[in-house]
This record gives structure tokens, sequence and C-alpha cells, in this order.
């Protein structure tokens, strides 16, 4: 079973940040991911999905190339690469896997405008390993599927750089 992970970042190039911090740390092997969004709401309070693979554009690529291949046999080359291209955009569209982007909008309604988030949908990590990555990373959690125990450690491991910047000295030059 997944685990959904949503945490809130003041700005876009943050959140797009640590979603690659994440990836990083999915390429070492210390968590894999079934997906992993940015979302943004912008001033005017509208949100966007920044997802991983656009699924649209993968189609319409795939469809296109079978298209063409199909059209080829029936000397329609062209026709085929237009219906293949279409009909590959439209089954894209419609396969969308991962998180639902629906329940994504909606839960990104929570932040303030000109702010973003960070959607992960966890198969599975080594806990340990992970938080002490994005110790102090900044942001944070507003939804999780964790337990109590978990989700107490991950709001720890996020908030760990604004505890230390608040209890440090100033520095004097």
């Amino acid at each position: 079973m997944s685990d959904l992970i949503f945490i809130g970042f003041p700005t876009e190039a943050k959140a797009e940040e640590i979603r690659q911090k994440v990836l990083s740390l999915q390429q070492e092997y210390l968590i894999e991911l079934e997906d992993a969004v940015v979302v943004v709401k912008n001033e005017k309070a509208h949100i966007k999905l920044n997802q991983l693979v656009n699924l649209t554009t993968r189609g319409a690529a795939s469809g296109a190339l079978w298209g063409t291949l199909i059209g080829a046999i029936f000397l329609m080359p062209l026709v085929g690469t237009a219906l293949g291209a279409a009909s590959g955009a439209l089954a894209g569209e419609l396969s969308d896997g991962g998180i639902n982007d629906q329940f994504m909008k909606k839960a990104a309604s929570v932040l303030q405008p000109g702010t973003a988030g960070l959607f992960l949908l966890v198969r599975k990590m080594t806990t340990d390993k992970v938080l002490a990555d994005l110790r102090g990373v900044g942001g944070e959690l507003l939804q999780t599927s964790f337990d109590e125990t978990r989700e107490a450690a991950l709001r720890e491991a996020l908030s760990a750089a604004q505890a230390e910047a608040e209890t440090a000295p100033a520095a004097t030059s």
C-alpha cells in the first residue's frame, strides 16, 4: 500500500528543488515513488499541476509513431500519423495514473496564493535515511497517510532547520 504526503512550500522553486532531491533518493534506492507532483497556486488563486510526465504528449508521440507505421501499410502514412496522434493524445489524457488530479486540486486549495506544494505518492522507503536527507529542508506538512509516529518524525525532520536557525546565536561581523 502506498502512502501520500503533501508538503507546502513558500515558492515553486523550493518545491521543485525538494522534488528533485527526492527523485535523487529514488535513484539511490532509498525511496520508491509512484508519483511526485508540484502544485502551484498563483496570485489569482488558480491551481496548476506540474506532473513529472505529460501523459497527453507522450500518448500523442506514441500514437503518431504507430499511426505512421500502420498508415504506411495501407499507403496512407499522413492520415495514419494524424489519427494515431489524436487517439494517442486522448488515450494519454484518459490514462492518468498516480495521484488523482481532482484530489490534488482540492487539497491544494489550502495553499496561500503565490505558494506551492509537493505531493508524493510513496510505495516504500527507508524511513530513517530519507528523513535524514530531508532534515531541515523546510516546508509544512499539510497532509499525510502516515501513522502518528511517522508523521511526527517527518514534521520534525522538515522543520529542523527552522528550529536550529531560531536557536543559533547571531553571527557578528
